[in-house]
């Protein structure tokens, strides 16, 4: 959502902002709509007095009688008044079509980030760790022998179709693992504070975060009306959705862990083998709520925080700058990860951190309240995973791989797998 005032205060940065984004021309039609708005307002404002007036003296002719005149103004202020209710009628329309139009609008990127039209215009910030090397032919982490016994893509099917995988054993044990590992990182060193929320919510929270109007097919709309989160990215933000915050209560930072739910639409042909781009899996999202002066610093330490996750799991990984093509609509930013995935012998993404400035808070209308005083500000909101479960998961099973079929797993996880240090050939834990 963006600022009317804004634009019209300055309208070629705002059109030029959104031609790095590969929109054209919407300047000018918001504008438009806006004037058309404004002149049915100030109309209607404008005959209102006209009848405010009239109804004076009809009140004045009828005292003295004068019943031609009395008729004649009786008959304006009702025509008046008819007309007054179309201009608002009319105003109330293109307020509707310019709040459309406004919702429908891409958030607008920092100079810092790199204009381009999609994925190989991205710019790589950084790289951490080495790819193994491997004796034999790595594989990706279906095909991986110690994996299949826990990986039951068929019984998936069977129950709900395509991109859906049944886990069982030893292989669910560690995808558990590592959902309880990622909290509690991110609870004991990175101090986000743990939240449960739901996965189904109200059109209004979905409007809020910007998955909708205009990303609606790629999620799940139940039959009552809920919305199926894509991520709880959805339920973290819009806690403060509708609230004035303390500016003493900020920073405020989350951490969930839950399902989400995706129909990947648009996705046709793209990783249908494995568990890399599912309906239904897991993550652990962190969101922050912060005032307008701490948006970038807190996205750079939103983005140690998912990268720490990497590190400790001893993944290699890849830190990316998204240009303006191929970022999401809500961000004013993003910085990808992305893991090293020995199977596909390329980096693939993990995790996306962005920072959304004011433009989610303007949907919510979520401020926040000077300590001394003044007009309340909109929060400034980030997120970012930390990380995709599943994904994390087949990271740690291509990486550790061994030629036998094991997997050797990370030193983090073997706490919490009751100190197994290996997924056998024959997928059990040792």
């Amino acid at each position: 959502m963006h600022d009317i005032r804004a634009i019209r205060d300055n309208p070629e940065a705002f059109e030029q902002a959104l031609n790095r984004r590969g929109l054209h021309g919407l300047t000018s039609q918001i504008l438009s709509l806006d004037s058309d708005r404004r002149a049915r307002i100030s109309a209607a404002e404008t005959a209102q007095a006209d009848q405010n007036k009239a109804s004076k003296e009809v009140g004045a002719a009828k005292a003295r009688g004068d019943d031609a005149q009395f008729e004649r103004l009786r008959a304006l202020v009702a025509q008046t008044k008819s007309d007054i209710a179309a201009m608002h009628a009319e105003a109330a329309d293109l307020d509707a079509q310019l709040r459309d139009l406004l919702m429908g609008i891409p958030n607008l990127p920092l100079e810092i980030v790199p204009d381009g039209k999609d994925e190989d215009d991205n710019v790589e910030l950084r790289r951490w760790g080495t790819p193994p090397g491997f004796d034999f032919h790595p594989q990706e982490h279906f095909d991986i022998a110690g994996v299949k016994p826990g990986m039951d893509f068929e019984t998936g099917a069977k129950l709900s179709g395509s991109r859906f995988v049944v886990l069982k054993g030893a292989v669910a044990r560690i995808h558990r693992a590592l959902a309880q590992f990622m909290i509690d990182l991110h609870i004991d060193q990175h101090g986000l504070e743990e939240t449960w929320t739901p996965v189904l919510v109200l059109e209004d929270m979905m409007l809020g975060t910007g998955q909708l109007p205009k990303f609606g097919e790629d999620s799940y709309l139940t039959r009552e009306g809920y919305w199926l989160i894509p991520t709880s990215e959805v339920t973290l933000t819009n806690t403060v959705h509708g609230d004035l915050v303390d500016h003493a209560s900020l920073p405020r930072r989350m951490v969930a862990h839950s399902q989400c739910f995706r129909s990947e639409a648009g996705s046709a042909g793209r990783d249908t083998a494995g568990m890399l781009r599912q309906h239904q899996f897991e993550k652990v999202e962190m969101v922050s709520i912060t005032d307008a002066d701490s948006g970038l610093a807190e996205h750079e330490r939103m983005t140690r925080c998912a990268e720490a996750v990497l590190e400790a799991l001893d993944l290699p990984y890849r830190t990316v700058v998204l240009c303006t093509g191929d970022m999401g609509a809500g961000a004013r930013i993003t910085h990808d990860l992305e893991v090293w995935l020995p199977g596909q012998d390329r980096y693939r993404e993990i995790s996306s951190v962005s920072y959304c400035g004011d433009y989610q808070a303007r949907r919510m209308n979520a401020r926040y309240r000077l300590e001394g005083g003044g007009k309340p500000e909109f929060v400034h909101t980030l997120n970012g995973s930390g990380l995709a479960v599943g994904r994390a998961l087949i990271a740690i099973l291509e990486n550790g791989q061994q030629v036998d079929g094991s997997v050797v797993l990370p030193q983090a996880l073997h706490r919490y797998l009751g100190g197994a240090t290996r997924l056998t050939a024959k997928g059990t834990l040792s």
